[in-house]
Parts: C-alpha cells; structure tokens; sequence
C-alpha cells in the first residue's frame, strides 16, 4: 500500500452545476444558464487542494463501478494522487452533488450520496498502514461517522495529526471532539454547534471559546468574505480574506482545508498556513466550478 504525507479521507462525488441569476425558491422554476459537469466532493476536493499545494497525497475513498468513479479516479491519477485506497462500489452508483450557483456566486448542493455512505469499517481496517504512514490525516463528514471515528483512533495511536472540517454539521461525540487537533468550521457549522449566532469576529471568538472546552486543540472558524478567526490556546487571531469578485464559492472551504492541511504537513507555523489557505480560497472564488477552481502552488502569490 502506498504511502503520503497527507492522508485525506472523505467523499468523492461529480458535481452537476448550473449557473443562474439567483437560487430558487420552494416551488420555483428558473430557466438557467450554462450548465458542467466537473469532479467534486469535499473529500476528493480537499485531496486536489492539498496535492496541488506539492505534497505527496494518499484519498481513502469509495466510488460505484459507473463511469462517473471511472473517470474520477483517473482524474485523482492525474493530479498526482494515490488511488489504490479508493474502493468500489459493484452494487451502488458513485456520489452525485447537484449544484445552483447565483451572481453573486452564492450556492446551494443536493448530495445523493451513493457509494461514500457504504465504506465500511473492514475496508478501512485494509488501509490501515496508510493512515500511519501520514503526517497528517484530514477528514470532512461526507462519509459514515463510524469510519470517521475509527481513522481517528488509527491517527491518535501513531501521532497523525488529525484534521477535521465539519462540514456538512452533524453530531460528533465529545470524545472524538477532544482527538482533534486542527477543527475547521464555517459560521453555520460553529452556530450548528454551538448554538450562537455568528455574525462578527466577537462573535466568532465566542464560538472559539465554547468550541474550545470539547476540542483542545487549534480552533479555525471562516467568516466568509470577512476572513478567519484562528484560536490557539488563549491567542486570537483575525485573518482578514483578500478583496475579489466572486463567481462561484463552490470549493473555496475545502481549498482552505486542503491547502492548509498541505502547509501543516510542510511544518509551517499555522499563521502563515491560514494566511496562505486564505488566498488560495481567495482565488478559487474567482473561477467556476469545484476542482477546476483549485489553484496551484504558483499561483497563492497573484493576490
């Protein structure tokens, strides 16, 4: 089995977007206008993030035997990314996500999630060795908790760093909470959490705060347009995101998580990650599309 610096384990969909003047409303009809098929999955989206960023990346993963896992896993291929830990699905389709994006480049994702809810905890058992092989494993929750928590017990027994973006919101145990070391939250996700409402840097360390008393570890929630609050034990830090015309917010949070995931790995102090995180998602705002919006390495110096 192969090995990597960053093990990312989470979904692998194909997104379906199309684009319109805004998002329907219950009931609505809106004739839209273009329309793409690109790869996506906050798992695999993560993964093209962070091996983009040049690290050495291993995508534990399920896809359906259809076209659509066919042509994802040849596209992980591409990017440079180990696929011999993505499984196949004989009996259920591969995940679809289907996306509206607005002019303001705001969305809204329909997820049917096929194959990424039947990974199993023997399957993940098989792929042990390359969890601890990592230095860093990340994780969303596009897939079943339980595996969730059983990468995490792998990760916490050989010192991984673990990773966790809790997106979509769910449930999470106080106790997987405490094996966290890096937890990354938009506003509606710390506000699933924590029941407070998030509109400002305040706010924000509120949240921080509470978030803090189950989860020891870094804390980062993103504020969108107004930047990152990072909170490392009693330090708070606000990280203002760079100006640019949005088109499509699609994968600007997993290129956040994928590329600071990349940084962690490379030792970098964690300011200087969530600085370098913040302009990579900067820049995906600016294109359409999930994985075909991900910057390179190269790039992070435009802005």
């Amino acid at each position: 089995m192969s090995s990597a610096n960053i093990v990312v384990l989470g979904s692998s969909n194909t997104d379906m977007v199309v684009k319109a003047a805004h998002l329907p409303a219950p009931g609505e009809t809106i004739l839209g206008g273009q329309f793409f098929m690109v790869p996506g999955g906050k798992g695999a989206n993560q993964a093209v993030a962070a091996a983009r960023s040049r690290s050495s990346v291993a995508f534990i993963a399920k896809v359906g035997t259809d076209i659509f896992g066919q042509q994802a896993i040849a596209h992980y291929q591409q990017e440079g990314i180990l696929v011999d830990t993505i499984f196949r699905d004989e009996e259920n389709p591969s995940g679809i996500a289907l996306i509206s994006v607005d002019a303001k480049g705001e969305n809204c994702i329909l997820v049917a999630p096929g194959a990424n809810a039947t990974l199993t905890p023997k399957e993940l058992q098989s792929v042990k060795n390359t969890i601890i092989s990592g230095n860093v494993l990340l994780m969303q929750l596009e897939i079943p908790i339980e595996i969730i928590e059983q990468a995490i017990d792998v990760a916490v027994q050989h010192d991984t760093k673990i990773i966790l973006n809790t997106a979509p919101a769910q449930a999470l145990s106080d106790q997987l909470l405490q094996q966290v070391d890096i937890l990354i939250l938009n506003t509606s996700e710390a506000q699933f959490y924590t029941g407070m409402t998030i509109e400002n840097w305040e706010e924000a360390a509120l949240a921080a705060d509470y978030l803090y008393q189950k989860c020891p570890g870094i804390i980062i929630i993103t504020l969108g347009a107004k930047g990152s609050l990072l909170k490392e034990k009693d330090n708070y830090i606000q990280i203002p995101a760079e100006e640019v015309n949005a088109v499509d917010s699609t994968a600007a949070g997993d290129t956040f998580c994928g590329v600071l995931a990349a940084c962690v790995a490379k030792e970098m102090p964690i300011v200087d990650a969530v600085k370098l995180a913040s302009k990579a998602a900067a820049i995906s705002v600016t294109r359409m599309g999930a994985q075909t919006s991900i910057p390179f390495w190269q790039e992070y110096n435009i802005l």
